[in-house]
């Protein structure tokens, strides 16, 4: 049964006559004509009663008007659903983000994508770093946005990946208190801070270049642990201890001042930020949110 031909019927239902019904579905009246004889033949007896003017509905087909009513209408919007879900798919992008990006940088780039783009679909999923590229090796995510250490080797080259360097941020130290006051420009010798899990990226920048920097002037102890740069955020903000964070993720609250920058005191590590995408065909979503980055890219360079 074609969607057409329960509209035919409707149609019918509604005007009362062959000649108004092929009026409405924009036939002629002898095209009109042979349809509905079509239709009865496929479906093996006459519906409508043709000895009457206008034409009226035979008891079995008046029966079944309000069902062929829900039938047409279910089957118009399956294909509004289709068409919809074709134009989706074509137009959809899975990003992976790294934990302390999605909160600052990356849905700025969401919005910037789409203020050009209004059909975008996009599903953000927020990970650590190591899962973000578990994530994208797995084909789970088109996209990958991270950050990396200026000096790391590019273990993340091959003939299989792209990579764009379009962004850069500030792991910074912040405290509910401006404790340069109280140090001036020399490294506390006592400090409580906020620590990463070793096996997290920030972790491991902590290791290798924060805490080598304060030894041996600053005794620094771990006062509490956690993988989450916003729970860090809030720790050093309420007073439990100092907390590296990235730059773009605090700078709301240093501007406010409710939260202070020791850097002058206390050691900070410049972050890249980069997108990573395996090689292929690109939907239109990833090919124009590729684009963006690599323009963005392109201004840092210049």
């Amino acid at each position: 049964m074609r969607l057409e031909w329960l509209e035919d019927i409707l149609a019918i239902a509604e005007t009362g006559s062959f000649s108004g019904a092929a009026e409405r579905r924009r036939l002629t009246q002898s095209a009109f004509s042979r349809r509905v004889q079509q239709i009865e033949e496929f479906i093996g007896v006459e519906l409508f009663d043709r000895s009457h003017k206008p034409v009226q509905l035979r008891p079995t087909t008046l029966a079944q008007s309000g069902q062929i009513e829900q039938i047409a209408a279910a089957m118009q919007q399956l294909i509004v659903d289709l068409r919809r879900g074709d134009r989706i798919a074509s137009n959809r992008i899975i990003i992976a983000s790294q934990h302390s990006l999605t909160t600052s940088l990356t849905p700025q780039i969401i919005k910037n994508m789409s203020k050009k783009d209004g059909d975008v679909h996009v599903r953000l999923r927020s990970a650590n770093r190591d899962e973000c590229l578990a994530l994208l090796l797995s084909r789970q995510a088109d996209i990958a946005i991270l950050y990396r250490l200026l000096d790391d080797s590019n273990e993340l080259s091959g003939d299989f990946l792209e990579t764009i360097e379009f962004g850069s941020d500030l792991l910074i130290p912040v405290f509910a208190e401006d404790l340069t006051q109280l140090y001036g420009a020399s490294y506390p010798t006592d400090l409580l801070y906020i620590a990463y899990p070793a096996d997290v990226f920030l972790g491991e920048v902590m290791a290798r270049k924060i805490l080598p920097l304060l030894q041996p002037v600053t005794l620094a102890s771990a006062k509490a642990e956690t993988a989450l740069t916003l729970a860090a955020l809030e720790m050093a903000a309420v007073g439990v201890g100092v907390a590296w964070v990235p730059k773009s993720l605090a700078q709301d609250r240093l501007q406010s001042g409710r939260l202070f920058d020791l850097s002058q005191i206390l050691p900070s590590c410049e972050l890249q930020v980069r997108a990573v995408r395996i090689q292929g065909k690109p939907s239109a979503a990833e090919a124009a949110l590729w684009a963006q980055l690599l323009d963005l890219g392109s201004k840092r360079s210049a």
